[in-house]
């Protein structure tokens, strides 16, 4: 399989894994621990005083079972508050086997957030999976006429160059993507570095 390809290139050429997969590898990488992540969005909604709350997802699917562990790292946050009755929507699992649009994780946002509407359900915050999910929700709260952050606040995360422009302006969690890149240089030119000792 692709792992074992990878470390038996290990072996013979520098290599650093990125990833946000988590899973275990003879080969050095730098991971991402997604329950810590969704831990983070919790904690900040808590810290504001939000208890009645929903999570927007894209599908939760053995495949992509890093979207699970960001969910759970939420939920277990709000548990360890006394609070278990977090609002998980996913979008249906026949939305992985289309073919992703720009427009698809934006789409799957608006789409959740108008259902958890439609159903009247209770929140004063929304946490999307991801950036995307979340400026989606926006719109729909926008377009229902719900104020942000008056009456519902929103998270996303990955802190992309569209959550920072001004009439967006979302709360978001940033994982650094470019020091992991940094990092893993790092690690290569010390790989190379001790070889060349030898």
């Amino acid at each position: 399989d692709f792992q074992s390809q990878v470390e038996e290139m290990a072996q013979t050429i520098p290599l650093v894994i990125i990833s946000n997969k988590e899973k275990t590898t003879t080969v050095d990488a730098i991971n991402q621990d997604n329950t810590v992540v969704g831990r983070l969005m919790a904690r900040h909604l808590l810290d504001l005083g939000h208890r009645d709350v929903a999570f927007i997802t894209p599908p939760l699917t053995k495949r992509q079972w890093q979207r699970t562990k960001r969910v759970n790292g939420f939920v277990k946050e709000y548990e360890k508050e006394g609070l278990d009755h977090v609002i998980i929507k996913a979008a249906d699992e026949s939305i992985d086997s289309q073919i992703p649009r720009m427009d698809s994780e934006y789409s799957m946002g608006y789409e959740l957030t108008m259902e958890l509407l439609q159903e009247g359900r209770q929140f004063t915050a929304i946490a999307g999976q991801n950036d995307m999910m979340a400026i989606g929700a926006l719109d729909a709260l926008h377009e229902a006429k719900v104020h942000v952050p008056r009456d519902v606040s929103v998270i996303g995360c990955d802190n992309i160059f569209y959550s920072g422009i001004r009439r967006i302006s979302l709360t978001t969690i940033d994982h650094f993507v470019a020091l992991k890149g940094q990092d893993a240089c790092d690690i290569i030119i010390r790989k190379i570095d001790a070889k060349e000792q030898f």
